[in-house]
């Protein structure tokens, strides 16, 4: 495959919190991919064919008079990501039990030690979603169960999934680097049992689950949240995030509709991970 071209932003924001958080959601919006965060703002990564010079017009975080956001944007080869990303990655704790890191970073001590090197997807464990979501996986029993992991990223998801018991697990993104990515942390993980796709909910046909996870953002899930339901067993379990507090109601009422019952939801800076049964 050849390098992709990205554009690259640096975000200087101005208090960081919370307007790096509703910054991230609003640059999702309109296909922006990836994100670094910084002490002082946000990096921010899109693909050169989606981008025109005008895309950030109509953020309205840009507007608003609480917040001061300087920005200056730059092209960078796809191959230049890892050097980016190293400069930036930390290793992640989540609980006493799970450590996400890279091939470069020490092994801990820890029962479930992921190596990941994600490139230019999406889930290292240090954003809100991914790092609660790793926490609903830690706390689930996954043993023997058949696993659906949407909007995979990385692949960080599956790969703890399998790590606690998984037996079947399919991890789906309709992004080209994201899937050539997971196919590489999957096998550097040990984790053979994964299966990886491109593409997007209509991959969904016979297929049944007993635990689905999906770390997208709100739109795609209020879309989509019919055709996970039709892959999951009776008794399953939906674990959701990718969305925050105030968007509860909205994703819960989509759930009730199709069968499922709120159980419990996790809370970091406004970000949730919910969970729900079927």
């Amino acid at each position: 495959m050849s390098n992709s071209i990205y554009i690259e932003y640096n975000f200087k924001v101005d208090p960081v919190q919370p307007a790096s958080d509703i910054l991230i959601a609003e640059l999702g919006e309109v296909q922006f991919e990836s994100f670094v965060e910084q002490e002082d703002g946000v990096q921010a990564y899109i693909k050169k064919e989606d981008w025109n010079p005008n895309i950030l017009d109509d953020l309205e975080i840009l507007e608003n008079p609480l917040f001061k956001i300087e920005y200056e944007y730059s092209e960078i080869e796809q191959e230049n990501w890892n050097a980016t990303w190293e400069s930036n990655f930390n290793p992640i704790q989540v609980g006493d039990q799970c450590v996400v890191r890279a091939p470069f970073h020490e092994k801990p001590k820890v029962d479930y030690d992921i190596i990941i090197e994600p490139k230019m997807s999406f889930g290292t464990g240090h954003h809100e979603t991914t790092h609660m979501m790793l926490q609903h996986i830690l706390d689930h029993d996954f043993n023997g169960k058949s696993v659906l992991d949407m909007g995979s990223g990385t692949g960080v998801l599956a790969i703890l999934a399998a790590m606690k018991g998984a037996k079947d697990i399919d991890a789906i993104d309709i992004d080209n680097w994201c899937y050539l990515n997971a196919q590489e942390n999957v096998e550097r993980n040990n984790c053979g049992h994964i299966n990886v796709f491109e593409g997007t909910a209509d991959l969904l046909v016979d297929q049944k689950y007993d635990i689905i996870i999906a770390n997208i953002n709100r739109n795609i899930l209020l879309e989509d949240i019919p055709a996970y339901v039709k892959c999951l067993n009776k008794g399953g379990t939906m674990f959701l995030s990718g969305f925050y507090v105030q968007d509860i109601p909205q994703i819960t009422e989509r759930c009730m509709e199709v069968g499922l019952k709120f159980e419990k939801n996790l809370e970091k800076n406004n970000w949730v991970a919910v969970k729900y049964v079927f």
